[in-house]
């Protein structure tokens, strides 16, 4: 079990991430097959220490595909079409729309998916 007291910015092992996120390690595995983005780091062993922002990406397909009802496709997709991580609040101005748009979409198909059911 991870120690209570453990730093926010600490790195984590594969089943620390895993009791704090409730994702299995099996599926923490399959997630570094299909996003390239996710990369922990893997030491002697292939003993993997997911950084604070591999911890932050593994909360935000989590969210993805649990909560906001995307498909592996989908965040494959999102996360791709997203370029290289950038810091919150920075980047060009063309951000802001790209994310208005993408929620338009995503808007008009939870409510198409009202519609069918």
């Amino acid at each position: 079990m991870a120690a209570p007291d453990k730093a926010a910015d600490a790195f984590r092992t594969i089943g620390e991430l895993s009791r704090e996120t409730g994702i299995p390690q099996h599926i923490l595995r399959y997630w570094e097959t299909r996003f390239p983005q996710l990369k922990p780091l893997q030491r002697a062993g292939n003993r993997r220490y997911y950084r604070p922002e591999d911890a932050a990406l593994v909360r935000r397909i989590q969210t993805l595909l649990d909560q906001e009802g995307y498909t592996i496709r989908g965040v494959q997709k999102l996360l791709g079409s997203e370029g290289p991580a950038k810091p919150a609040g920075g980047g060009s101005g063309g951000g802001g729309r790209r994310r208005t748009a993408l929620l338009e979409i995503r808007d008009a198909l939870a409510a198409a998916l009202e519609d069918d059911r």
